[in-house]
């Protein structure tokens, strides 16, 4: 892991790649998230509410970007989604093990 859970984060970034943090418990929808990143402690916005153990965006992620998540890619935005908003499956799409992309067939 990146970094240790220091008391008084509220998300935790895993990789310096990464385009999300992870929730550390359930975050309401315009409060400043505190979140570790390498040595540092930076804050953003949640634009809305973000469960316990969802993603939070903590940069703006343009429709068909990437998405990385423990410095890998995690799925891909099937639309934009501003810093601060909530990042599941109603705007990223996963692309790893998916039947309808299998090649050759």
């Amino acid at each position: 892991m990146a970094g240790e859970i220091v008391a008084g984060a509220d998300a935790l970034v895993v990789d310096s790649k990464d385009h999300v943090a992870t929730a550390l418990k359930d975050l309401a929808a315009g409060v400043q998230i505190h979140y570790r990143s390498n040595e540092e402690i930076k804050t953003i916005l949640s634009l809305d509410p973000i469960p316990f153990g969802h993603k939070v965006a903590l940069i703006d992620i343009a429709a068909g970007q990437d998405v990385y998540k423990y410095g890998e890619i995690i799925g891909r935005a099937t639309q934009t989604i501003e810093a601060g908003r909530h990042v599941h499956v109603h705007n990223v799409e996963g692309i790893r093990g998916r039947g309808d992309q299998s090649q050759g067939e």
